[in-house]
């Protein structure tokens, strides 16, 4: 093996209790989107520490950061942390099903883990400085805190101001979600274009519902209306219905907002509804959140077109006003068959994540709990496996349609417009299914935060990241024709007749009521993820 990379392999597996120590930090951090402040500010005092220069706040985000950190002049490669998590899942790294200690169980967890993908991500970079250091390679690192992915929301706004574009190539990182793509680089299925919107309906002025429509003119009439108590009146519809019935109209529309042959999907949830407590006061206001994940933008402006006239009709049947807040405008992923079969080399160098007899005890033991007999080797075999990315292609399209081009959807895609990029996966702990059982979601939660089970994957996420920026900087020919099929791809690079521009044409939504914890810099008593013994 190269003397170059080897170092990085060995910095990798030197730096392994480290890696576990800052994991298990991010993990219990489990903040959601938008409001990751903790999590955010580690990674920020991290990389100064570190001697990075380090924007906080990047592109208006209070949570997001750009890092760079140079060894004389040379290429730009561009990576990206995340460390959102998701609400509704705080899950214990244990074996069995219970929230984090002194936590509800509705708190946020990390699924995926973004954790892991995070601190995987900022290894692989840290990893690549140390080389750089130690054999004066020139160059310069790029890494974005990207914040808010589960409602695709930053990468969309870094890429509209810019932030990409200095990047000579960008290495897209994520623990694997399906076995098809356990230990690879995606080939030509990339993601769809997905778009995020938030609908609120206000009722300013309940009491006026209806009363444009009284015609006796009649004093006595007139009086009646502005002395009838609210109690003993018909009360105007208001928030809560207008939300329930955007809710329910997009649940029909489906078929008619996103073809149904060729993956494209629509899901909502509801942020805030009217908080009135007396009876019969009118709720004033409420807010659905509506994702879809779809093949193109040109199908995601069809739909909001429709989801829009639906907004205006529903407001004006239940006395309110209606606005439209974008979160999210992310187009679909771009292929680099260049970088995507270079960092495959690098895979074949680390191979796949291996894993220790004390990590198929914890996985027996969690069958063992779920009343499943324990299986001598519990974690799938394919965890261990290289897939080839072609042939990982070939399996994916057997799931799809022919003309089905996309599948599923992330916002990494908003930087394979800008700069060459490669999107890489590589296994996290996933246990066999016995015939006929499905694991319960906490499951796949709780081995990405036991360190026995997770730390294998943030290693060799690290060693594969590292040695792949190593090849950029010292193989020119590598840069050369990834940025020649970048530029064949788009029709001449950014600005290219083929070339797809940022979507991104708002504010970034931080001032939206999404769910917190408690206590935030944003203040006290803001609307937060249920605490401990709530109902």
């Amino acid at each position: 093996m190269d003397e170059k990379k080897q170092f990085i392999m060995d910095w990798a597996e030197k730096k392994k209790d480290d890696i576990s120590r800052w994991h298990q930090i991010i993990w219990n951090f489990a903040e959601p989107a938008w409001r990751e402040y903790r999590s955010a500010e580690w990674y920020v005092n991290f990389l100064r520490n570190d001697g990075w220069e380090v924007e906080a706040g990047s592109g208006g985000m209070p949570t997001a950061f750009c890092a760079t950190w140079s060894n004389d002049k040379g290429p730009t490669i561009g990576g990206y942390a995340e460390y959102d998590a998701t609400p509704e899942n705080c899950q214990a790294a244990d074996t069995k099903k219970r929230p984090r200690d002194g936590m509800s169980e509705y708190a946020a967890g990390h699924t995926d883990p973004h954790s892991a993908l995070g601190i995987g991500s900022l290894s692989g970079f840290l990893a690549a400085k140390a080389a750089m250091q130690k054999y004066n390679i020139p160059g310069r690192l790029k890494l974005m805190g990207e914040p808010a992915e589960k409602v695709r929301g930053a990468k969309p706004i870094h890429a509209a101001k810019g932030y990409y574009d200095d990047m000579d190539a960008a290495i897209s990182y994520h623990p694997f979600f399906t076995l098809t793509l356990a230990n690879t680089t995606i080939w030509d299925t990339h993601v769809g274009a997905a778009y995020s919107i938030v609908y609120t309906f206000r009722c300013d002025a309940p009491e006026t519902w209806m009363r444009a429509e009284h015609k006796s003119g009649s004093v006595l009439d007139a009086a009646a209306w502005a002395v009838t108590p609210a109690q003993a009146s018909v009360r105007c519809p208001g928030a809560t219905e207008a939300v329930i019935e955007m809710h329910n109209m997009t649940k029909k529309f489906k078929e008619h907002l996103v073809p149904t042959t060729i993956g494209g999907c629509i899901n909502e949830t509801i942020l805030t509804l009217g908080q009135a407590t007396s009876d019969n006061q009118c709720p004033r206001l409420g807010q659905i959140l509506i994702v879809m994940r779809v093949q193109d933008p040109e199908t995601a402006d069809k739909a909001t077109e429709i989801l829009d006239r639906n907004a205006a009709s529903i407001a004006k049947m239940c006395g309110c006003t209606w606005e439209k807040t974008w979160v999210s405008k992310s187009r679909q992923g771009l292929p680099n068959h260049t970088l995507a079969a270079a960092t495959f080399e690098n895979f074949k160098i680390a191979g796949a994540p291996q894993y220790s007899e004390k990590a198929q005890e914890y996985a027996r033991q969690i069958q063992k709990n779920l009343g499943l007999e324990p299986m001598d080797k519990p974690l799938c075999e394919e965890l261990s496996q290289l897939q080839d990315p072609q042939e990982a292609e070939e399996k994916m399209r057997l799931m799809f349609p022919a003309d089905q081009v996309y599948f599923t959807s992330d916002d990494y895609a908003d930087y394979t417009w800008q700069t060459p990029t490669v999107r890489m996966y590589n296994a996290r702990p996933a246990l066999k299914v016995p015939s006929g059982y499905v694991y319960p979601a906490w499951v796949s939660s709780a081995t990405g935060g036991i360190p026995e089970m997770i730390d294998p994957t943030m290693i060799n996420a690290a060693q594969i990241i590292g040695m792949t920026i190593l090849d950029l900087l010292t193989k020119p020919e590598i840069l050369k024709a990834a940025r020649k099929e970048f530029n064949e791809r788009t029709g001449g690079g950014i600005g290219g007749s083929k070339w797809v521009a940022p979507l991104c044409d708002y504010e970034p939504p931080v001032d939206l009521k999404w769910p917190e914890y408690v206590t935030t810099p944003r203040g006290t008593q803001q609307w937060c993820i249920p605490a401990k013994g709530d109902k």
